[in-house]
């Protein structure tokens, strides 16, 4: 999701670019005035992948932001008013044949609903769930049904109950993350044991990591749990240690360039060789024996290795480049 100005349509072109090259398939926009719909659309002229307009608080930004041009919305319609203005939504997104991702949370469940939970008469699966399964009927009731659910809590546990709710009472194609997740290091564990857990259940049809950090930060963890579980075509293989105490190089920085010079070869199509980063001879040389192209550390030096056979030494400036230059003449 964007984290720039809805009213900067340069900075939103850059970033939808931006994670659409690291694999973003659908890229979502806050449209909190009439204006910012209008930016969307400016925006989706430049845009690779698809859009998404991010309502909160005023249904007319929906229907503003389904003028414009956006691709699906993202409607919470617990803070969006009265049911005439979601169902005037509704009829409007049916209309123009706009999908509506309806996105539950605690933050802004009904009062009923919030007031249960208060009681402990319900717990937070059940409340949230019951918000979502409330708000579909009124987008069925105007015989709207190009939905997606998605119903986020903060903390692990109480999401995977919800979704695994959610998959037991509809067949609505579900949209699956952990909510104000955290900063970058908890925030995708929390997202990875998540979204792992549920995808692997075969529940979930589209997925967001949600982190306080750059939104490419978040397509990259999303990439790499979809790979993980070979949903995904698979990236860069890299092997490399943790270093220790043995480690002369700045081998933190030399995996990070490679990993980062292998990512921009898969963009071009390069099929990706198995590649090994290690900080010293402890497991260097064996490791380098089962990659196709391998860094072994020294005292500030790499020792090359390509298909198990020493080749050369490189320094850490050079090594990055190295890699790839011998990983293209694998081809």
């Amino acid at each position: 999701m964007a984290n720039v100005s809805p009213h900067d349509a340069a900075a939103l072109v850059e970033q939808v670019r931006s994670c659409a090259a690291l694999g973003c398939d659908v890229f979502r926009l806050t449209v909190p005035d009439v204006e910012a719909a209008k930016v969307l659309g400016e925006v989706k002229k430049s845009s690779p992948i698809p859009l998404v307009a991010d309502i909160h608080f005023d249904y007319r930004c929906a229907l503003a932001a389904i003028e414009a041009g956006t691709d699906a919305l993202r409607l919470n319609p617990g803070n969006i008013g009265s049911r005439d203005r979601v169902q005037a939504v509704a009829r409007a997104a049916k209309e123009k044949k706009v999908p509506v991702r309806i996105g539950v949370n605690l933050g802004s469940l009904e009062k009923p609903l919030r007031e249960e939970l208060d009681a402990g008469k319900i717990d937070v699966p059940e409340a949230l769930v019951r918000s979502a399964l409330g708000h579909l009927k009124l987008l069925e009731d105007e015989g709207f049904r190009d939905v997606v659910i998605s119903a986020k809590a903060s903390n692990v546990l109480e999401t995977l109950a919800t979704y695994r709710l959610l998959a037991e009472r509809t067949d609505c194609p579900l949209h699956v993350g952990v909510t104000e997740a955290g900063t970058l290091i908890p925030g995708a564990v929390r997202n990875s044991v998540a979204l792992g857990i549920l995808l692997s259940e075969g529940i979930g049809d589209t997925i967001r990591v949600s982190l306080t950090a750059k939104p490419e930060k978040e397509v990259r963890v999303g990439m790499e749990i979809l790979r993980a579980l070979g949903l995904r075509e698979p990236g860069p293989a890299i092997t490399s240690c943790p270093t220790c105490g043995r480690t002369k190089v700045d081998l933190m920085h030399v995996a990070s360039q490679v990993e980062i010079a292998l990512e921009t070869l898969a963009k071009d199509g390069v099929k990706l060789p198995r590649v090994a980063v290690m900080g010293c001879v402890v497991n260097g040389p064996g490791e380098a024996k089962g990659a196709d192209v391998a860094l072994c550390g020294g005292d500030g030096e790499f020792l090359l290795y390509v298909k198990g056979k020493q080749i050369c030494k490189v320094s850490e400036e050079d090594a990055a480049g190295k890699v790839v230059e011998y990983a293209l003449s694998l081809r």
